[in-house]
């Protein structure tokens, strides 16, 4: 995977070198999409350079992205999956907590992964088998052994809200020693360096957590979706250092009454 790995952290540098000058742009263009979420120039100019490049260096892999949708190579093995700017309503308003997120499918199993923010200077990666690393420095995920002990980011609570699960996500609040709400990429990466036990999100897409996915997980950390599933297209998204999963997950599912 050694290969694909330096590929991804190629795509990652390309990326950067488009976004970065476009973030805080005073003509920086921004439209609504059908979903109504936004995306600007940099979101599709992103994955157009990524996508040109793949095309040039490995035509006959498969790539799906957030702003293009899906290129069926037929019968490929391999499958890049992109997140042109993870973050985009950040990257809008001038918040710098926004990455290119850069994963590599092989047979169904993600085995690489690159989150990239340029704006504050960090970079994250891993491959299956190899570790994880920020900034170039290997990194593991925390050691606390209690929900009492840490650390519970997570997204925004009008999609638990609109789930049905607000609740269950306020009564496991009250069990960690701090809560913050951080959102997207970022949490996840807290987590896999350590800096925070559980990430928990709802309404989000496989270009939103396949990179996350083998990072926490070569960081030594769980990742699953809210029904306990080791999945990146499940729709919902909890990484944990693992001591206490299933506790976290047993919280998230309890339905507001």
């Amino acid at each position: 995977m050694k290969g694909e790995l330096d590929l991804a952290l190629e795509l990652a540098d390309l990326a950067d070198t488009i976004s970065l000058p476009r973030f805080r742009a005073a003509d920086l263009m921004v439209e609504t999409k059908p979903d109504l979420t936004p995306v600007t120039e940099t979101d599709r100019a992103v994955e157009d350079a990524l996508r040109k490049r793949l095309a040039e260096v490995r035509p006959n892999d498969a790539v799906i992205g957030e702003e293009r949708g899906s290129h069926d190579a037929g019968t490929a093995s391999v499958r890049w999956i992109i997140d042109p700017i993870d973050g985009t309503k950040n990257y809008v308003r001038g918040i710098p907590i926004y990455a290119t997120l850069i994963a590599v499918e092989r047979d169904g199993s993600i085995e690489a992964g690159v989150a990239s923010a340029p704006a504050i200077g960090r970079r994250w990666w891993a491959a299956r088998g190899e570790g994880a690393w920020v900034d170039g420095r290997p990194m593991r995920v925390s050691e606390v052994k209690t929900p009492e002990d840490g650390l519970l980011l997570y997204g925004g609570l009008s999609a638990w809200r609109s789930h049905g699960r607000l609740a269950g996500l306020m009564s496991l609040t009250e069990r960690f020693q701090r809560t913050r709400g951080f959102g997207d990429f970022w949490m996840h990466m807290l987590v896999a360096e350590g800096s925070a036990e559980v990430a928990a999100e709802l309404q989000v897409s496989i270009w939103d957590l396949a990179a996350v996915q083998v990072i926490v997980e070569e960081a030594g950390g769980r990742f699953t979706d809210i029904a306990g599933r080791r999945r990146p297209d499940g729709g919902s998204a909890v990484s944990s250092n693992g001591r206490f999963h299933e506790e976290v997950l047993d919280a998230l599912r309890a339905a507001d009454r």
